[in-house]
């Protein structure tokens, strides 16, 4: 491995010296687990990697950061993305364990987690389902339908109002909100143009001219439609360049699908994936709009990759009376 390479990269990241030391143990130690594992420098071999890890108790937030860094560093996404993987949205299962806790009683709580518990950092995108989908599954019967949706429109994400505050200062600037859409979305193009242009991954994918396209002519995707006090959202496919070549239904839910307690039980088929879950997709895409209005907001799932849909839309209810608070 290129140390003096790897370190300056660190340095740019202003990491210690110690942490910047012990990162590049790791990543030699990574390099020589592939080699002696005959293994290829890909998503397998990652997950692989970070299972032993986690036997070992080193399944650090630190130590899974350097993994992805060191993908970045050779310029292997699939390594860098297998990574990304594990951190985005690591937060979900643990919070839900809390908001069942805090909302229902903690005899709820410990029911519809028994002999599941919590799924450590690191664990392989292929076995997420199975430390999620049986929760919700119990947490239905036990409580119904209609409040585990509820539960999981609040969303399982960890969002701080912070993260949004630039949308209120955007929205303020606006006309009104059918200009404030407008320009988001002609922001929203023009990031993931500068991805093209630059050759960076958009977090996880790769921009190309048909993905430029497919957002450009439709303002639904990550940016929004209003209809009365309805704003319309779609999601961008998880990869979108895979997904618009795609002719395989099963495939074409896979590409589109963002989360990583969902996705490759999605290409496998062998897990039940209750929709509900969607909900919580629901809840990401409204909480701008609650820190906007500062107020809480509703959602619904119109259509999504669990229920059958090969993409997910969402209808976020704003308020009666379009006004902001001050």
């Amino acid at each position: 491995m290129d140390q003096e390479g790897f370190r300056e990269m660190l340095r740019k990241r202003k990491l210690a010296d110690e942490k910047i030391e012990a990162s590049i143990l790791l990543a030699e130690r990574f390099e020589a687990y592939i080699s002696a594992s005959g293994g290829k420098p890909d998503a397998d071999t990652t997950w692989a990697f970070c299972k032993l890890l986690i036997q070992e108790e080193q399944n650090t937030y630190d130590n899974l950061l350097t993994l992805a860094r060191y993908g970045r560093f050779i310029k292997n996404n699939e390594i860098y993305i297998a990574v990304l993987e594990l951190l985005d949205g690591e937060e979900a299962q643990r919070n839900l364990y809390q908001k069942v806790g805090e909302r229902f009683g903690g005899s709820v709580r410990d029911e519809v987690f028994a002999g599941i518990g919590l799924a450590p950092l690191g664990i392989p995108t292929p076995e997420k389902p199975g430390f999620l989908f049986p929760v919700i599954d119990r947490l239905i019967d036990q409580v119904g339908q209609r409040e585990v949706e509820r539960l999981l429109s609040a969303c399982l994400r960890d969002l701080p109002d912070e993260y949004f505050r630039n949308e209120r200062r955007k929205y303020l600037k606006s006309r009104d909100i059918d200009d404030y859409l407008v320009k988001k979305h002609r922001s929203f193009v023009r990031w993931i143009r500068k991805c093209q242009r630059e050759g960076e991954l958009f977090f996880a994918q790769e921009i190309t001219d048909d993905v430029v396209k497919l957002v450009r002519e439709n303002q639904e995707i990550e940016s929004g439609v209003r209809d009365g006090n309805l704003v319309y959202v779609t999601k961008i496919p998880y990869n979108a360049k895979d997904y618009l070549a795609e002719t395989d239904p099963t495939l074409k839910r896979y590409y589109a699908c963002h989360c990583p307690w969902a996705r490759a039980a999605i290409k496998g088929g062998e897990a039940s994936l209750n929709a509900a879950f969607c909900n919580c997709s629901g809840g990401f895409h409204k909480k701008p709009w609650e820190v906007i209005f500062r107020q809480t907001l509703e959602v619904e799932v119109l259509e999504s990759v669990l229920r059958g849909d090969t993409r997910c839309r969402f209808a976020i209810h704003l308020p009666e009376k379009l006004e902001i608070a001050s």
